[in-house]
């Protein structure tokens, strides 16, 4: 409903602002760790805005970037996150080194964030992994594009090696002493291949 809003910041809260534009004062729910970084009262703010309706809530959420929104629609599809736990979430980690954590499985990172248990972790990871990797702005930052194509490579070398009647626990046991980073698809496969001739 509202892109972004635009106007003076009349009133900085704990958890929200408000903000000014024409005559309107717009109640803006932000987490605590970027409202402090957030210019003085009186002074002109671009807020990207989500409009959240439930049936016992209807309010407004608003980010920096357009990144942290997205990211923020991304975490309110997760079966049990809400916004109060999707907007606790883009207050600790930023949206790159989250998407960074799910794509990777990094269960360790996830669960730092505050109010993020292994089970929690888990479902996050499960349900964002496929879609984060689908997203422009996920895909052309280098760090994650490197980690997705390692992966990548993993998953068409594992499957060959099961079409050659390898189960995937020696498979993924055999692949954890190689470094696949540098090699091809090819290349993996017949270091894989001449680890387990060897068992």
């Amino acid at each position: 409903m509202y892109a972004y809003i635009n106007g003076k910041i009349a009133d900085k809260i704990n958890n929200y602002v408000i903000i000014d534009n024409g005559g309107i004062g717009y109640k803006i729910f932000m987490s605590p760790s970027v409202i402090e970084k957030l210019p003085d009262v009186g002074e002109n703010l671009k807020v990207y805005t989500y409009y959240y309706v439930r049936e016992d809530n209807i309010a407004l959420y608003g980010f920096r970037s357009n990144e942290e929104l997205r990211m923020f629609e991304l975490l309110l599809s997760v079966s049990g996150i809400g916004a109060k736990s999707a907007l606790q979430i883009l207050s600790s980690i930023t949206p790159s080194s989250f998407a960074l954590a799910v794509i990777s499985n990094d269960v360790s990172k996830i669960v730092k964030i505050p109010g993020i248990g292994n089970k929690t972790a888990a479902r996050i990871i499960l349900e964002l992994k496929d879609k984060l990797k689908t997203e422009q702005e996920v895909c052309q930052n280098e760090k994650i594009s490197k980690v997705i194509d390692l992966e990548e490579k993993d998953t068409e070398a594992i499957t060959a090696l099961q079409v050659l009647g390898y189960t995937r626990k020696e498979i993924s046991k055999t692949l954890e002493k190689i470094d696949t980073q540098n090699l091809t698809v090819e290349e993996i496969i017949k270091k894989a291949l001449a680890t387990l001739g060897n068992q």
